[in-house]
């Protein structure tokens, strides 16, 4: 495809659950891995700008290759659960993959990189399978140490640094083509977490982290001849040197102090050497610490004592999450980010006043996206997903900067059950439902509707009013070992109605941390806010037996269990009507856009099309109007989604079978099954079609564009022109394709088009003039944007050029 045919506006994912999944380059990107792939986000910029995609595992560790200059990196190497590793190399401004190592029989677990004198890549890794091995990336020659304990981090700078699960960290030097052990370093009482290498002038410094919550900072000098004369005792007090010998020359190290701060297990440490400018210190050298009690720390020692202590210690409070799993600080000193075990990436910015002050992030699911729904105005996405999280992403512009940015600014529902399915069924009302087979109705607080309207730029006036803000309540509070958000109401909780009431409060009192605070938000929230400040209060919930998929039409279909379509009203939230037809699991349903017909699809291979009859009429308020059977069925295998086309007369469904078909046209006075037929040729697309969405504005040729979801992650542009011959599929047009980088990396699980024409987030602000207005009115006619959701726990928006399709 085209480059110019698909743009990635956004791309919403987390960091995996591993120590060493993050690196920051002194280029100023962060590389971390999330999933299968490894993302490349710009700080700066606030964005995903790159997705590196060659693993076919997940991703557990990631680091530059850095040069001896303060210059961009070109090399990036990761490791994944796969067994391999993966040299990407920078190449006309994007990274590409250069070598592939494979020889571990586990997965990787840790990973280092530096530059031979050759400019050759000298990569070390470790294993589960209890193996350390060097790469020399060109001649695919390693070193391996013995079987003995398994290496849970390392570091390679001029010694290789392991440490383990013995507790202990080994040093290793490389000759005849092997690794040799020349020293171990003892003193923590508990796995090795961390450790790593920095230069202080002529020396070196080693620091190691440990489950024993302790930080040990280790010295490594080069000892002359003259420096193995005893000192007088008298004169000088020195630390126990053990000496070894690396290729001829001497070292000597020794425990340079120990670090007592954190009440949790140290997963990361990481150096920042001193900068100097104009041959002035600006940055004195300091190390950075996360530990599994939500912190971070920058150590650093005083400049008169030498003594080492801690200068600055941040981190959140509160929220139901654990600790960190590593952090990185960026080139320049003055940016620190953490990774959490629920992969959310916490970053801190240090103002003109030298004060540390939570910074805008990405963020994203940690497991899979199940489902994922527009609002009805296309302003903003829901997904939810097995992490048991409903999320809210919306653009943001900055105030000095053209450029729109999208950003997660509302945690509406934090559950204790995976979430799976989604439907909006108001501007700021929305149904999920989770494996515990209940459908949850939420109703936006007026603290979110006001910070949207600010992030965004939208008219609070327009949305308080449509939105009924006199009943609203300022926002929600999850009680403790609760799965409903309880409505807050302006100066206090939930109104004391009645004795179980005030007996909720006077528990929840204990837990004054999962209270609810109002936020006062001029730019995306942090992850603590997410976590605490940002719920929606739930209004009502729908009991059922299970939920797979939900859609929003006049009323709400849900399915149930023996594969049963309940109907219930958005208004009452009453049961109206159970539809029975298929014999297996409904997998999927949509609503007509006129809301006449109800689809669905199933695992039986079968689809049924349900009529709605006029509120006169004695007939139920939804009949059986069409269906396949077994002798009339297309699909030989599961039908995993449907759609419809904008003007309600066709539909698509798509199936593990890879086949997708347009059923149609669907007429009013249509009777029986057998007057609905394929009217398209069958479309063989490779893959199992995992998710189908028709886009609701047509083509210039008036033709109908498709998206198809496959199982192997790649979306595929499909337009499709009723009336075409059939039997020649001259129906079909090819219109491209995601390329490598913007593929998902595992299926697709649902595609969405935004309702209506245009980018969202993009307006008229920077016009000038009536006529500017309309032409930038027809300009953004012309685009339509498409949101996806994938089984690799990311979420992504694409926006495309309807003139441009080939």
């Amino acid at each position: 495809m085209a480059a110019s045919v698909i743009e990635t506006c956004h791309v919403a994912c987390s960091a995996n659950r591993a120590p060493n999944v993050v690196s920051w380059g002194r280029g100023g990107l962060i590389a971390f891995g999330s999933c299968n792939s490894v993302c490349l986000y710009d700080p700066q910029e606030g964005r995903v700008v790159g997705l590196l995609n060659g693993h076919t595992g997940r991703v557990n560790a990631v680091r530059w290759v850095h040069r001896t200059e303060n210059a961009p990196e070109c090399h990036l190497v990761s490791g994944g659960s796969d067994s391999r590793l993966i040299l990407w190399e920078a190449q006309h401004g994007k990274f590409i993959q250069s070598v592939e190592c494979k020889g571990h029989t586990a997965a990787v677990c840790a990973v280092d990189a530096v530059y031979t004198e050759d400019s050759k890549v000298l990569v070390a890794s470790s294993a589960s399978d209890s193996t350390v091995r060097l790469w020399l990336c060109s001649d695919d020659k390693d070193g391996e140490e013995p079987k003995r304990n398994k290496p849970l981090c390392l570091r390679i700078i001029p010694v290789l640094a392991c440490g383990g699960d013995d507790c202990k960290v080994h040093l290793y030097a490389q000759a005849n083509g092997q690794l040799q052990k020349v020293m171990t370093l003892q003193g923590h009482e508990d796995w090795v977490r961390g450790v790593e290498w920095t230069s202080a002038g002529a020396e070196l410094l080693l620091a190691s982290c440990s489950q024993d919550s302790l930080i040990r900072v280790w010295r490594l000098c080069a000892k002359s001849g003259t420096d193995t004369h005893a000192e007088d005792d008298h004169t000088i007090i020195k630390m126990k040197e053990d000496v070894f010998e690396v290729k001829d020359r001497v070292f000597a190290a020794s425990l340079e102090t120990v670090l007592a701060g954190h009440e949790n297990w140290v997963y990361g440490v990481h150096w920042h050497p001193p900068v100097y400018k104009g041959g002035e210190l600006q940055q004195p050298l300091c190390l950075l610490s996360a530990s599994m009690d939500k912190t971070m720390i920058i150590w650093a020692p005083e400049e008169a004592s030498g003594v080492w202590v801690e200068q600055v210690r941040v981190g959140e409070v509160g929220g139901n999450t654990l600790g960190f799993y590593g952090c990185q600080m960026s080139p320049d000193g003055a940016m620190i980010v953490a990774h959490a075990f629920q992969g959310a990436l916490h970053l801190w910015c240090k103002d003109h006043h030298n004060e540390w002050r939570p910074g805008v992030v990405v963020s994203g699911h940690f497991d899979v996206v199940q489902d994922l729904s527009w609002d009805p105005e296309g302003e903003f996405i829901l997904t939810v997903g097995s992490d048991q999280t409903t999320r809210l992403f919306t653009p943001w512009k900055k105030q000095n900067n053209k450029e729109i940015t999208w950003h997660e600014i509302s945690r509406p529902q934090i559950h204790g059950y995976d979430m799976q399915c989604l439907a909006m069924v108001g501007r700021f009302q929305f149904v999920s439902g989770a494996d515990e087979k209940v459908l949850r109705v939420f109703q936006a607080p007026r603290n979110f509707v006001e910070n949207f309207a600010t992030i965004s730029g939208a008219s609070k006036e327009k949305l308080l009013t449509t939105s009924d803000a006199a009943s609203l309540p300022e926002g929600a509070s999850t009680p403790a070992l609760g799965l409903s958000n309880k409505a807050v109401f302006q100066g206090g909780l939930v109104p004391k109605n009645n004795k179980e009431e005030e007996q909720f409060n006077s528990i929840s009192d204990q837990y004054q941390e999962s209270y609810f605070h109002p936020l006062i938000l001029t730019e995306p929230p942090p992850e603590d806010h997410l976590l605490q400040n940002t719920l929606w209060p739930e209004v009502q919930k729908l009991m059922l037996f299970s939920c797979w998929r939900c859609s929003q039409g006049s009323t709400l279909a849900s399915k149930a269990e023996h594969a049963a379509v309940l109907l219930w009203s958005t208004t009452t939230w009453r049961q109206l009507q159970r539809l029975q037809y298929h014999t297996l699991t409904v997998t999927q349903m949509a609503f007509s856009p006129d809301a006449q017909l109800l689809l669905a699809v199933s695992r039986d291979r079968t689809w049924s099309l349900w009529r709605r009859n006029p509120p006169t009429s004695e007939k139920p308020r939804f009949s059986l109007q069409a269906h396949t059977g077994k002798d009339t069925a297309v699909h030989s295998r599961i039908i995993w989604s449907c759609d419809w086309s904008p003007d309600s007369k066709y539909f698509v469904t798509s199936s593990r079978d890879k086949k997708v078909i347009v059923w149609g046209p669907w007429r009013p006075e249509s009777s029986g099954g057998s007057e609905i037929k394929p009217c398209s040729s069958v479309l063989d697309v490779g893959d199992s079609a995992t998710a189908v969405a028709f886009c609701p504005v047509l083509c210039s040729d008036d033709s109908h564009l498709l998206a198809v979801g496959l199982d192997c992650g790649r979306i595929l542009l499909f337009r499709w022109t009723p009336g075409q011959d059939v039997a020649a599929g001259g129906d079909w047009v090819r219109s491209g394709e995601t390329d490598s980088s913007q593929s998902h990396t595992l299926a697709v699980k649902r595609l969405r088009w935004r309702p209506r024409a245009g980018r969202a987030g993009v307006g008229n602000n920077e016009v000038d003039g009536q006529t500017g207005i309309e032409r930038k009115l027809k300009e953004e006619s012309s685009w339509v944007q498409l949101a996806s959701a994938s089984a690799d726990h990311s979420v992504k928006i694409f926006s495309l050029n309807k003139h441009h399709l080939q």
